[in-house]
């Protein structure tokens, strides 16, 4: 289902009202539209299937080497995301760090961060979004394992409330063999040692 942009626009205008400013004024004049088009991008990805970047697997066992299957994990760090807090409709913004044990079947790399864009384009929380995630990773492939870290900042904690501007939220979401704290610790070394290289 496309955003209405119209019925957007038309809300937006009601809201400046709402808030006593003037709709018609220049500086507002184009915001109604404006908003419009940003929340056609910022939730781009309600009712898009999340599975569908990791349809297509390659086979490790019938490649140029087949006695060479991978034994450890496949990660992927870093990669930028930002999504639309679901209670204040504000947003937050972060990196996503996917690893996952591959069994027969891997992904195109490229496939991992279509998937994180499609579930952070939709009204969110960042424990539901990581969960999410890992569930479409583990559901799509035959891991053996799955691990998904999200680092964001959140606008509803940095800019209102306690404002606390250096604040940022972790979650983690595992699935079979990563659940386990010590399956999972060397990968989350690899992870700290990434966000060591960024600062």
């Amino acid at each position: 289902m496309a955003v209405d942009r119209e019925r957007i626009a038309a809300l937006v205008r009601e809201l400046l009202e709402a808030i006593g400013e003037d709709p018609e004024r220049p500086g507002l004049r184009q915001t109604p539209e404006r908003v419009a088009d940003a929340y056609a991008e910022f939730f781009a990805g309600v009712g898009e299937d999340a599975a569908a970047p990791l349809a297509r697997t390659i086979s490790v066992s019938r490649g140029p080497a087949p006695d060479t299957l991978p034994s450890g994990a496949v990660m992927l760090r870093d990669i930028l995301f930002r999504s639309v807090c679901e209670h204040h409709l504000l947003p937050f913004r972060g990196h996503a760090h996917l690893a996952y044990l591959p069994g027969e079947q891997v992904v195109g790399l490229g496939a991992l961060p279509k998937v994180v864009e499609i579930l952070s384009s939709r009204p969110q929380v960042q424990e539901r979004l990581g969960e999410q995630i890992a569930d479409v990773i583990a559901a799509s492939l035959d891991a053996r394992g799955v691990l998904v870290v999200l680092e964001a900042a959140h606008e509803c904690v940095t800019m209102r409330g306690g404002r606390q501007p250096d604040a940022s939220t972790v979650t983690i979401a595992a699935r079979g063999e990563l659940a386990e704290p010590a399956a999972r610790a060397e990968l989350v070394a690899l992870i700290g040692a990434s966000r060591g290289m960024r600062a």
